[in-house]
Order: C-alpha cells, then structure tokens, then sequence
C-alpha cells in the first residue's frame, strides 16, 4: 500500500483459533489490544465510511464504527461467507457479494461481482504472449494453484507434460514452494524446453491469463478473474476448503458450461492430459466455453462497490 502512495496504519490483530489451545489466549489478547489500536486510528482518520473485505483484520473496525451509528460496509469475495463477515453482515450497512449467496437477500444485499484491478481489465492475448515470449502459433496452457502452489495440480502437469515434445504451450507456475522439486522432475524428464515454461511465481498473472486459450488450476476467488477474461476452464477445487466453497465457485462456472471439473482424488498425469487434449482438441467446444465464462464474468465489480461506498458517504452527511 505504501508503495502505491497510500498510508497505512497498523492494529496488533490475531485470528481466531478455532481450537482449544494457549493461542486463544493469544486471540482474547490481541482483540484488546487490536480493539485500542483500532480506536486510536478510527479517532484520528474519523473516516465517511469503513470498508471491510472480510478478513479477521476488519472485524473489530467495522464494528466500532457501526456502533458509533457511522457507515460501514463489507465485501465478501467468495461463495461462502467468512467468519467475520457474518458477525458483521447484520451490522453493515451494506454487505457486496461477489456471488449470489443463497440466504444473503433483501436490501443490505448486493451482488457486484468481485473488485478486479485494472492490469487484469486491460490485459490482451498479444501482450500476455509477448511479456512470456510464447509462440504464435501454438495453444497455450496456463496451469497455476495459487501463490503457494497446489501440489497435486503441479505433479500432475509435470508427469503430463514433462516427458515428451510438446505441441502445444504449457505456462506452469508453480508457486515457491514446489519450484525445486519441480524443476527437477522436468529435468529428470526430460521436458521440452522450448515450450514447457516454469515459473516459480509472476507478478504478471493477468498477462499470462490473458495468453491462455485454456486455464487449469484451483476455484478459488480467482475464477471470477477467468470469468472476467472469458477464459474456459478446467478446475480442480481444494478438498480442504472452508464449507466446500472452492467446490461451489467451480460448480459455478461448470454449470454454465465455462468449466470442467476434475476432483482432486481423482486427478493425476494420465487423467490431466487426457482432459487438455479433449478440450484443445475440440476447438469449437472451447469457444462454447470461453463464451460462457465471458457470460459469467462481472468486470465492474470495483465500480459498483466504489458507488455503493459514495451513497454511503453522502447519506451520512
């Protein structure tokens, strides 16, 4: 934030365990002290309105300010609403959504879709091609997992793709935590080096998305960023995720025909690129679906959140 010539203050805030053990000492703790530190800052900024986006670091601002009878608002950025939020949902003023959560209606409600940054909005297949130096006249995949990576999703690709002369491009970024072992299992393989293309992390994701004429990897939050770019999709949900909300956003975009999904129990190298090359190889059926998740996509999300915010601010006044 400081970087892009915002001020940033800080509140001494911890998440909740959510299992018995001295951390929740820890948890009772900092909510006192994170509580001051929050006044303090909410004292000297007096801010319009308080926006909340849904982690455990908004909860205790959002709170005080609505309990002062100021404008709050909060945006939920999945399809299952988090803790805090939904201690803070009947308080806000407003609660944007950026998927229709069954049981979220009425006024304080909204849909808008998730605030999606403008690198993301303008980015184009040439520009993605060049800034990865990836060839013309080849597809190209794009296989991610998240910042960290998902490992089931890396090991696939690696054995799918690592063995053989490609036809096709593979964009394969793999997250810090998986690059070494990673980079071995290719060159073990013997991968191709021409067009199985490793990265650790990039901070040109929307470029490399943009590139894609098919993307694999998680449903988190992100599948909105597929939608927004009308990409087709093959998505293998984390297991793990918090109520099988990385199952829903999937089921989103499969039930519009923008998406296949393949469980994470089920996949491996074999399943993998059978599944690639049955969508690469029906071109006409990856347009059905680039068009479908172009449908999906809401890339005014920003926007509308941005005017729900100023109604706040001058019903306030």
């Amino acid at each position: 934030m400081p970087a892009a010539g915002y001020e940033l203050d800080l509140a001494n805030l911890r998440g909740l365990e959510r299992r018995l053990s001295p951390r929740v000492l820890q948890f009772a703790w900092s909510l006192i002290v994170g509580a001051v530190d929050c006044a303090r800052i909410l004292g000297r900024r007096r801010p319009d309105v308080v926006v909340g986006g849904g982690g455990y670091v908004s909860a205790v601002p959002v709170l005080l300010w609505e309990l002062e009878r100021r404008p709050a608002l909060i945006v939920e950025l999945d399809s299952y609403m988090g803790l805090a939020n939904r201690l803070l949902a009947t308080l806000a003023r407003r609660v944007c959504l950026s998927f229709a959560i069954p049981g979220r209606d009425g006024n304080r409600y909204l849909v808008t879709g998730r605030p999606l940054p403008a690198k993301l909005l303008q980015a184009t297949a040439a520009e993605g091609r060049k800034t990865f130096r990836l060839k013309d006249d080849l597809p190209v995949v794009l296989v991610t997992g998240g910042s960290l990576g998902a490992r089931s999703i890396n090991l696939a690709c690696a054995r799918a793709f690592g063995k053989e002369r490609l036809d096709i491009q593979i964009l394969h970024v793999s997250g810090k935590r998986d690059f070494r072992m990673i980079s071995r299992i290719l060159q073990e393989q013997g991968a191709d080096p021409e067009n199985y293309h490793l990265l650790d992390y990039t901070n040109d994701l929307p470029q490399a998305m943009a590139a894609a004429d098919l993307v694999v990897g998680r449903s988190g939050a992100s599948v909105q960023e597929v939608a927004a770019l009308g990409k087709p999709a093959l998505l293998v949900p984390y297991p793990f995720a918090t109520a099988g909300h990385q199952l829903l956003n999937a089921e989103w975009m499969a039930a519009a025909g923008a998406a296949e999904i393949v469980p994470d129990s089920g996949l491996n190298g074999a399943v993998l690129k059978e599944r690639i090359e049955s969508l690469l190889g029906d071109r006409e059926r990856l347009a059905q679906m680039g068009a479908a998740s172009a449908s999906l996509g809401r890339r005014d999300g920003a926007g509308r959140i941005a005017d729900e915010i100023f109604k706040l601010v001058q019903g306030s006044k």
